[in-house]
């Protein structure tokens, strides 16, 4: 959960600045995600053997993927939320 905050944070900032075009930030957040989530799993699994190990690999890809897509969601709901119809 806290990666999916972070990302939404740093998703606003990156929108605030010029530096990176807005069709290009969903791909620096998947960036940026999966980066912390391969920290993470990186400090907390118990890697013993090639099996834990891709293990580790797939769930660090996967959540971070999610937790991408969970920071984007939060930012539209929040957008879709601000309308009016």
């Amino acid at each position: 959960l806290s990666v999916a905050i972070a990302c939404y944070f740093a998703g606003m900032a990156l929108k605030n600045t010029t530096i990176i075009k807005d069709k290009w930030i969903p791909f620096v957040l998947g960036a940026l995600s999966i980066l912390f989530c391969v920290i993470y799993v990186a400090a907390t699994a118990d890697i013993t053997g090639w099996q834990s190990a891709l293990l580790a690999v797939f769930t660090a890809l996967t959540q971070g993927i999610l937790l991408a897509g969970a920071s984007t969601y939060i930012d539209q709901l929040l957008k879709q939320g601000k309308k009016e119809e």
